[in-house]
């Protein structure tokens, strides 16, 4: 919705997409210290029910740092930017076990966290998530290094 808006100029489309982002990532949002915690696949989030707590994914990071990217672009507002970098800092361990995701060893992402350790194997789509979150992160600090040059 963020994209289409933009690229439409519509803002009833933006505005829905920034109310749904917004309540999304209140949602993920752990209540005792405030740390991102994308919905676990084990259960979802089921109208009328509780939240799953586990397994967190790093599908679910990498599509909250994109998006938050996106509304950053979009408003300028510096929330969204926040917001991107405490999901994407759960990869790197804050998160609810404390136990960062990303392996600087291999190079790889580990593939969860389940809620009593970290999930061991490195799959693709873990890895990948990460790295394109990382790639967007460093774009994000680039441009912003770039602004405070020019």
């Amino acid at each position: 919705m963020l994209l289409v808006g933009s690229a439409c100029s519509d803002d009833r489309m933006l505005s829905a997409g920034l109310d749904s982002l917004d309540w999304l990532m209140k949602t993920q949002r752990c209540q005792t210290d405030g740390h991102f915690v994308p919905i676990g696949s084990q259960g979802f989030y089921r109208r009328a029910g509780e939240q799953a707590r586990f397994d967190q994914q790093p599908i679910e990071a990498a599509g909250a740092v994109s998006a938050c990217l996106q509304a950053y672009r979009i408003t300028g507002d510096k929330r969204w930017r926040n917001e991107a970098w405490s999901a994407f800092n759960w990869f790197l361990g804050d998160n609810d076990l404390q136990v960062p995701l990303y392996d600087s060893v291999s190079g790889g992402c580990r593939d969860g966290l389940h809620p009593d350790r970290a999930n061991e194997n490195q799959g693709a789509e873990s890895t990948l998530s990460f790295l394109m979150s990382l790639l967007e992160m460093h774009s994000l600090q680039k441009s912003e290094a770039k602004e405070i040059t020019s």
